[in-house]
């Protein structure tokens, strides 16, 4: 199958994919619930040859793909390869600002991380390859994902057996993200080996005594115990932790009285944890709760800790990596590739299907062309450049029908 006619192809369904995406940028969902979304998308795909699984705890849409190449040949029933592409379909709690005509209508939730962009693309590779079936001597599953932004919709639908929806486990696993700035605009970015953060949350309450803030001595203040342990975390994990395996602890959340007279019983706040191997994670959450007890002990006051594990770290196989790069350098030339020297400090989960499905997670820069906005992904002024939807739909097709022809070969 020569590439230029699946670039051609992808091409001509820019302007469906255009409108489908501004259609799922204004009516944007959170979470797990998204019915609205999950029916605009199954719209978009009945006409479509595919096999349609549901989620039972999440709007969710599997899709099969059946290849018809190669069933008279002996790769038929459960022999035949398969590869899964992935999509993420939830929008985030922002108020939009970005002054598009097609800003969100629902006050309160933004597309700020450009799902509305990946659900486009897969789309519009369903659609390229279900043109291309007979070229297909495998199957291709769609995951179309709620829940990301939570980092649980890849958990529950994997729980749902989202990996055998074909009747079998996949071979391979690919996905894809867009980000709003960068200045490469239709750059694919890939890296070899950890890509992105395993994502831990931290709740803190620290329990004193109240009293007139003119009599300190007489009250257990939790105010400044809480900005000890808050100070003591950016200490701990520069000192305790190796600077080329690092850790990243981010306060976001500081809540604690509400006079400036009156010393409050309780102080709390919350941080995003950050990791980039197993190991690091472990130590953290033995680390983290022995320095916030040693501190309330230190001052006399109790601590309460809620240390949740979240999202784990996101490995791309190498083998499949490079199989990826060699794929975008064939289709779109080595002008449009680019090789990360570093991982992101975002977290994805992806890396859950990654985790038991070797496979990899592409970047891909959407950076706006025109105008003067450049703010990265979850900022309420982010915009993302529809010119890269076409792209992104013919290498997730392109990744899908090479992998399937070369696992179908050997």
């Amino acid at each position: 199958m020569p590439v230029a006619q699946i670039l051609d192809d992808a091409r001509e369904l820019q302007g469906e994919l255009v409108r489908l995406r501004r259609a799922l940028h204004e009516q944007p969902e959170l979470g797990l619930e998204l019915p609205r979304t999950q029916e605009t998308v199954l719209e978009a795909l009945s006409d479509l040859p595919l096999e349609i699984t549901l989620g039972r705890g999440l709007n969710s849409i599997g899709a099969v793909l059946r290849g018809t190449a190669g069933r008279d040949h002996g790769k038929s029933g459960g022999h035949r390869p398969a590869v899964l592409l992935r999509a993420d379909m939830d929008a985030l709690p922002i108020q939009e600002e970005s002054g598009l005509d097609f800003s969100s209508r629902v006050d309160g939730r933004m597309h700020a991380c450009g799902h509305d962009l990946h659900t486009s693309m897969l789309v519009g590779a369903a659609r390229l390859l279900a043109e291309r079936r007979h070229h297909l001597a495998g199957d291709v599953v769609f995951m179309f994902q709620p829940g990301e932004e939570l980092l649980a919709g890849a958990p529950l639908m994997i729980e749902e057996g989202v990996l055998e929806l074909s009747g079998r486990r996949v071979d391979s696993a690919f996905g894809m993200h867009v980000f709003s700035s960068g200045g490469n605009t239709g750059g694919f970015l890939t890296r070899r080996g950890v890509m992105m953060s395993a994502a831990d949350a931290l709740f803190v309450k620290v329990r004193g005594r109240g009293g007139h803030g003119s009599q300190p001595h007489a009250a257990k203040d939790p105010v400044p115990v809480m900005a000890e342990m808050i100070t003591g975390l950016q200490a701990m994990v520069t000192r305790q932790f190796d600077a080329h395996d690092p850790v990243i602890a981010s306060v976001g959340m500081v809540r604690a009285g509400e006079a400036i007279n009156v010393i409050p019983d309780t102080a709390e706040f919350g941080a995003s944890l950050r990791m980039y191997s197993d190991a690091s994670r472990e130590r953290m959450q033995q680390a983290v709760p022995r320095l916030l007890k040693g501190i309330a002990s230190a001052h006399a006051v109790e601590v309460d800790i809620d240390y949740i594990v979240g999202g784990q770290v996101l490995v791309n196989e190498d083998d499949h990596t490079a199989f990826a790069e060699r794929e975008i350098v064939e289709l779109f030339g080595e002008d449009r590739h680019v090789a990360m020297t570093r991982p992101l400090g975002g977290s994805e989960d992806f890396a859950d299907v990654l985790a038991q499905v070797p496979g990899s997670f592409i970047n891909l820069d959407a950076t706006p062309l025109t105008g003067d906005t450049r703010e990265f992904n979850h900022s309420p002024r982010a915009v993302f450049d529809d010119s890269v939807l076409a792209s992104g739909a013919a290498l997730y097709s392109h990744l899908a029908l090479a992998r399937i022809a070369q696992l179908a070969s050997t």
